[in-house]
């Protein structure tokens, strides 16, 4: 059996993390922009790994009381096994040792598995904005939490 084990990335992830984003979004971020990110404090990026392979990540991102969950991303051979749910859980854990009081994300309107998830950790639909993202084109819906 496979072991999957969480551990916070970094700089040197940055490689791995694009490839994965770029699998995952149909805008993803640049190599470059994860490299940045890395190097911010404010920014804290777990990484799910089986056997030593990235196989999920997530990011967050810190300002005084606020957090913004950034990306949540599982490989595509790997979703619907709760490994989603492992990354929302040590982001959130992750959150509150930072003090963020307000946890933030934006989810497509059509993603309905991940608008699950998020609902099944308390979060609660704040508003929609209107055509955020592209290719597709759609809405995001705005979602908020108290920790």
């Amino acid at each position: 059996m496979s072991e999957l084990t969480l551990r916070q990335l970094g700089k040197s992830d940055a490689p791995t993390l694009s490839l994965l984003e770029k699998e995952c979004f149909s805008c993803p971020w640049s190599e470059e922009s994860f490299f940045e990110c890395l190097g911010n404090d404010r920014f804290y990026f777990v990484g799910l790994l089986e056997d030593d392979e990235l196989v999920g990540y997530g990011g967050l991102v810190t300002v005084l009381d606020e957090g913004d969950i950034a990306n949540i991303a599982v490989r595509s051979d790997r979703r619907g096994g709760g490994l989603g749910r492992t990354l929302l859980t040590a982001l959130g854990e992750e959150a509150k040792r930072r003090g963020v009081i307000y946890l933030h994300l934006e989810v497509r309107e059509s993603n309905a598995p991940a608008r699950h998830l998020y609902e099944s950790f308390g979060f609660t639909v704040d508003g929609i904005r209107k055509n955020y993202y592209t290719k597709p084109q759609e809405n995001a819906v705005l979602m908020t939490k108290k920790l």
